[in-house]
């Protein structure tokens, strides 16, 4: 999908909900009895993440804490733009911004305290994208 209309119309499907909060912890395997989000490989760690709930329950540190935004678009691995973008809105307004793509859509974890905010400038950008398109 490298035609930038491609890119326009995901965008112009952008319709973020935040879906409960979320810790990235350090462990150096999958706690037992938990349900991680992702799990992923470091050198020489492991990085889970799992909602705030069930990282209390098996005693990991819940410092930081990030709302996930589903985007509800679909966007596959090869798409162009739809991460970078995201990320430059939400940069841009100095709220993190930690993706993680799979096979089908994208995922953002932003700061709890900023995931409403968050999700109303991905709600404009996708208000904006269907003004970019083509009315035929």
């Amino acid at each position: 999908m490298s035609d930038p209309q491609a890119l326009d119309q995901m965008l112009a499907t952008l319709s973020p909900t935040p879906q409960g909060e979320y810790v990235f912890a350090l462990v150096d395997e999958v706690p037992a009895g938990t349900h991680p989000f992702a799990v992923i490989r470091d050198d020489d760690m492991l990085t889970v993440v799992l909602e705030k709930s069930e990282a209390e329950a098996v005693g990991l540190p819940v410092d930081k804490t990030y709302a996930h935004l589903s985007l509800g678009l679909q966007a596959d691995l090869d798409s162009i733009g739809v991460t970078a973008t995201i990320a430059q809105i939400l940069s841009a307004r100095s709220i993190v911004a930690n993706p993680i793509a799979c096979a089908r859509h994208d995922h953002f974890f932003v700061q709890a305290d900023r995931a409403a905010e968050a999700a109303q400038l991905l709600i404009e950008l996708g208000k904006n994208a269907r003004g970019w398109l083509p009315h035929n």
